[in-house]
């Protein structure tokens, strides 16, 4: 792999936790990219958000961001930090309180914000690092956005001819016209318009629950939307762009045993804290339809014009893949699939997260 031009180590702040519903895996991801991170190669400046907001000195030892358990990390305190955002002290951490207010922390030559859903994958904080001028590993602030957002993307992957389901997006009501009934049929999948991590996502099998499942995604995000179920193998492709900006996909991954969970589909729980989801990678598919889903993830990847990384799900139906939605920050946790597929693909864990440093250096750093 390509090494950067630079003798000395590459000072990477891991920004993780934050104000999201998927403030805990976060913190997960956060702990096995540090873990994986090249020591002789890379400096790590840990920093933390808590839940509500405020940036602290990170946990230095990762093995303390694990799951033990069903017990999930948290950021619950520490000394707080602040970013520079004038370009002219790009990438400087200083102290925001007690007896070093002001003083630095330290300085990063880039970013690896470890975080997903609000405030961290929907173009907020990547508008600030494009504020501060530092390189930042991952998509723009508008992919972020769109990626973000399940009705955006949606519709750009519908514009580029993309193959989607059939779905309604609900604001600020919590029934569904008998139209809207009929176009999308038993069982449908409610979920937050915003979200992540399968947070405050319900599988509907009866209208009469469906007000209950509204109200539930709503507590996540007030638009709310509403997809029928599309019958098929769950596959899950990485998409990375390389330092040289040629973009790649990954073997895919079939999902195995999403609906034998308590939650009967591929939920928080079932990601997360229970051990029945497996995965057969590469996915067990004829060759010319796994060649189309790398091809379809790609050009999925370039309708939301992403940078560096994303993570594209497909359900393989009988008449063909359809694409279900887009990851631009996806998770690194000890059983993601974004660093299995890559693993299976022959580039391994420490590598891959080398190739995404030196992308968002080419991408995001000074300009000749």
């Amino acid at each position: 792999m390509t090494r950067v031009k630079n003798t000395d180590r590459i000072h990477v702040a891991v920004v993780y936790g934050g104000r999201s519903s998927e403030h805990s895996v976060s913190c997960v991801s956060a702990g096995a990219i540090m873990s994986h991170l090249d020591p002789e190669r890379y400096h790590v400046i840990p920093v933390g958000i808590t839940q509500d907001g405020t940036w602290v000195v990170g946990e230095h030892n990762p093995e303390r961001l694990r799951i033990d358990g069903r017990t999930l990390p948290t950021v619950t305190g520490g000394q707080a930090l602040t970013l520079a955002i004038d370009p002219a002290h790009k990438g400087e951490f200083r102290y925001a309180d007690g007896p070093q207010v002001g003083e630095l922390y330290a300085t990063a030559d880039v970013i690896f914000p470890v975080l997903h859903g609000r405030f961290g994958e929907d173009g907020t904080i990547q508008g600030l690092f494009e504020l501060s001028g530092v390189p930042y590993v991952g998509t723009g602030v508008l992919s972020s956005a769109a990626g973000q957002d399940k009705e955006a993307t949606k519709k750009l992957f519908q514009a580029e001819g993309l193959p989607i389901g059939v779905d309604v997006v609900m604001r600020g009501r919590t029934e569904l016209t008998e139209a809207e009934k009929d176009l999308l049929g038993l069982p449908v999948f409610v979920k937050p318009a915003c979200g992540g991590s399968s947070i405050g996502i319900s599988k509907v099998s009866s209208w009469e629950d469906f007000p209950q499942a509204v109200n539930l995604a709503r507590e996540h995000d007030h638009k709310v939307i509403v997809e029928s179920e599309i019958l098929g193998a769950e596959i899950e492709v990485g998409v990375l762009q390389k330092p040289t900006g040629e973009v790649v996909a990954s073997v895919p991954a079939q999902l195995v045993g999403t609906d034998a969970s308590e939650e009967g589909f591929y939920g928080f729980d079932t990601k997360y804290l229970e051990d029945v989801v497996a995965a057969h990678i590469p996915a067990p598919l004829p060759e010319h339809h796994i060649e189309h889903i790398r091809s379809l993830a790609v050009e999925a990847f370039h309708a939301l014009n992403c940078e560096g990384i994303a993570r594209v799900d497909f359900f393989m139906t009988a008449a063909g893949p359809v694409l279900n939605e887009i990851n631009t920050m996806p998770g690194f946790t000890p059983i993601s699939m974004y660093p299995q597929v890559f693993a299976a693909s022959g580039i391994d864990y420490a590598d891959l997260l080398g190739l995404l440093i030196e992308r968002a250096l080419v991408t995001h750093g000074p300009k000749d």
